[in-house]
């Protein structure tokens, strides 16, 4: 139907400057884009990351002493209940299960199981202690009890 002549066909055929251009435009990124993209973004990283980190440490404290002020608020309702607050022995879990010769337990005190603390220890209940009838304490993120900065303990009866 259409006729094509081969000098318009050549010219179909033969890309020109600004065709080659296009071209080599549409296939990618070279190596230097790549790398340029990849060192800003690990400049950022740098830069911000630090910054970021600086704001988890308190949050992971503040989490601990919300956790620590729940606990110790269930204790309290376990104390009206039974007269007592646990034992050492029974621990937190007299907040869950019914400890063995209790009289006046209604709980349980707590929705879910004891929570670990933010970093994945176990809370210790101590009852012999100084500062009140019970200590709850979590050792930290170097978990051994005392500590400085985020190793400092967090403690029931202490303000953070």
């Amino acid at each position: 139907m259409f006729a094509v002549s081969h000098s318009a066909s050549a010219a179909m055929k033969s890309p020109t400057r600004t065709g080659e251009a296009a071209e080599k435009d549409t296939r990618g990124f070279t190596l230097i884009e790549l790398l340029a993209v990849l060192l800003i973004i690990g400049l950022l990283a740098a830069f911000v990351g630090p910054s970021i980190y600086q704001h988890i440490k308190p949050a992971k404290r503040t989490a601990a002493r919300t956790q620590i002020n729940s606990l110790s608020a269930a204790l309290d309702v376990y104390y009206v209940d039974v007269g007592d607050y646990p034992t050492e022995q029974q621990g937190l879990d007299a907040l869950r299960r019914p400890p063995g010769g209790v009289r006046g337990w209604n709980g349980p005190y707590l929705k879910r199981e004891i929570p670990l603390d933010p970093w994945d220890q176990p809370y210790i209940y101590r009852t012999s202690v100084e500062m009140g009838p019970y200590e709850i304490r979590s050792f930290g993120n170097d978990g051994r009890e005392g500590g400085e900065e985020d190793a400092r303990d967090v403690v029931s009866w202490q303000a953070d």
